[in-house]
């Protein structure tokens, strides 16, 4: 026996076990109540971090709860494309091999988006299960799945359809590279001062900024240095 307790080795070994009995799997029982989570799934493109390791406890407590209260419980797990962000990361590696992705074309470019995938995305499900997430792992999906792609393409139609979404003029952050419409978390935020006479960068626009902000102080006599608000500019 180990003198001081190794909770990897301990951990690693007894999560085996559980995988090998099938105690996260769940199946129809007509004589239990169904109970389910879906794990929002994290993105391929990187690592898990401490936000996931919180949420992920918390519904990992939930779910063995419900196990021992005697519900058919599944808990979900996938992981999610990332869309842009795992483009933009492809993109990037298609350029330092010296690869253009318009020549390389749709069908090309996505192959290299689902290896990308294969390469990063099962080392999150690894993390995942180092936490010891009690997930059904046999049912575990990625969002370009094509039974998922198809899902989101009916529901959006039946949506349509039903008139509970439209088209409509929006102002959009529209980049001009990859010809598509950007939300607001994947824009570079950079704010300009300009007036008829001149443009100002945000960076040239802190400087003068402080310029007068030095200027106040010794017209006025302060003794005290005034603080200037950190503004949002790139």
């Amino acid at each position: 026996m180990a003198a001081v307790y190794e909770p990897a080795e301990v951990e690693k070994r007894w999560y085996a076990a559980w995988l090998d009995r099938g105690y996260f799997r769940a199946a129809p029982t007509p004589d239990r109540k169904p109970f389910c989570i879906v794990l929002p799934p994290p993105n391929v493109t990187g690592a898990l971090h401490i936000g996931h390791a919180l949420d992920h406890t918390l519904q990992d407590v939930i779910v063995r709860r419900k196990r021992m209260q005697g519900f058919e419980t599944l808990w979900l797990p996938g992981t999610d494309h990332a869309g842009i962000g795992t483009e933009v990361l492809v993109r990037r590696e298609l350029a330092e091999e010296g690869i253009d992705p318009q020549e390389l074309g749709r069908e090309a470019f996505i192959e290299r988006v689902w290896g990308w995938k294969e390469r990063y995305g099962d080392a999150i499900v690894e993390q995942m299960k180092r936490l010891g997430n009690s997930c059904d792992w046999d049912r575990l999906r990625f969002t370009m799945d094509e039974g998922l792609q198809h899902a989101v393409r009916v529901a959006f139609v039946r949506l349509y359809e039903d008139g509970l979404i439209y088209r409509g003029e929006r102002i959009i952050n529209w980049c001009p590279t990859d010809q598509t419409a950007l939300s607001d978390s994947d824009r570079a935020r950079v704010r300009r001062w300009k007036s008829e006479e001149m443009k100002v960068t945000g960076q040239e626009m802190r400087v003068l900024a402080q310029k007068l902000n030095e200027d106040l102080q010794k017209n006025m006599g302060r003794k005290t240095r005034s603080q200037l608000r950190k503004p949002d500019w790139a």
